[in-house]
């Protein structure tokens, strides 16, 4: 699921203890509406301490190592809380399977009574709540901790892209199945105005005029446009907005992404990564840093970083007389 079409009511992200920090930071990037709270020692422990926040009537809970898991699951699972109290996705067992004891097998089993549960696991938040507080021992997942007080639950078709994770050899399908990465440059620069409220990063700077350009100037934009159609072959900015564009005139730089990131979309493409480097004595990124990275992210569905440095004293850049930007990004085919 592309992390832009992911809109919850309400998130709440389970972290192991001393990493709260983090993981704060990194869900920042993508979200402004959320909670990390520290996990327990066991899984039953951190599905307790994130539940303790929870608002909503229904509850979908997800294994952030099942990081590929498809956009349709998740709609699956939550349309099945319509009719059932604890929902999970499922598939289909491939290998035979055998019983055994002491290196010698029992029996063959009958693999077609038998399926693999996956996340995200659906609950009536009501459900969910009695089962941990009635738990005597501890559960791989919450679904087996609610069969064992008595509530049914269903299933829905999974996805093949929803394996966890943990090994080494899952890293290896994980890049087998995504491994149409491209990446891109761009590079954008322009002066100061006489006039007008600096836009960088999609951001207004009221303490400084406007960047000259035949849009709104945002050479962070303008770079990340660049870099996201160079990654897929599409072009440049000027090639698809140029100045023969009349309808541009004065356009502004999210204007400007989110019609790149259409025409990524069309030609099957989506964002994976950006990184932007400023150069300008003036203003100063670091006070925003994180506002201007949490929006771009926003913008672009994808984590954008953003780092900024001088000239050292050269060029027109180190007058406090413009703003230059360096985009790189990665994109990847639509699996």
């Amino acid at each position: 699921m592309h992390i832009s079409e992911f809109k919850p009511d309400q998130l709440i992200v389970v972290a192991p203890e001393g990493l709260t920090a983090e993981f704060e930071r990194l869900t920042a990037k993508f979200f402004l509406d959320f909670k990390v709270v520290t996990g327990g020692s066991t899984r039953q422990k951190s599905v307790a301490a994130g539940m303790n926040e929870v608002t909503s009537d229904f509850v979908l809970v997800h294994d952030a190592a099942r990081a590929f898991t498809p956009k349709e699951v998740f709609d699956r699972v939550k349309g099945a809380l319509e009719w059932a109290d604890c929902v999970v996705p499922t598939i289909k067992l491939s290998d035979t399977v055998k019983q055994v004891n002491d290196h010698w097998v029992d029996k063959t089993v009958d693999r077609n009574q038998l399926r693999l549960v996956q996340t995200p696991q659906g609950f009536r938040v009501s459900t969910l709540r009695d089962g941990l507080a009635r738990a005597t021992s501890d559960f791989t997942d919450e679904a087996g901790l609610l069969e064992s007080i008595g509530v049914p639950t269903a299933t829905v078709d999974g996805h093949e892209h929803g394996f966890k994770v943990t090994t080494p050899s899952d890293l290896e399908r994980a890049r087998a199945i995504f491994a149409d990465v491209r990446s891109g440059i761009g590079v954008d620069a322009h002066q100061f105005s006489d006039a007008g409220t600096l836009m960088l990063g999609c951001l207004e700077w009221p303490a400084y005029p406007l960047l000259s350009g035949h849009s709104d100037g945002d050479a962070v934009a303008h770079a990340i446009v660049d870099a996201l159609l160079a990654a897929a072959s599409l072009g440049d900015i000027g090639s698809n907005f140029g100045t023969d564009r009349p309808e541009y005139q004065g356009a502004s730089g999210e204007l400007f992404l989110r019609e790149a990131l259409g025409l990524l979309s069309d030609a099957g493409f989506e964002p994976a990564n950006v990184s932007v480097q400023v150069v300008a004595d003036e203003p100063k990124i670091g006070p925003r840093r994180l506002e201007i990275e949490q929006h771009l992210s926003q913008i672009i569905g994808a984590p954008v970083s953003v780092l900024a440095t001088t000239t050292d004293g050269l060029g027109f850049l180190a007058d406090s007389r413009g703003i230059a930007a360096v985009a790189t990004s990665l994109v990847r085919m639509r699996g």
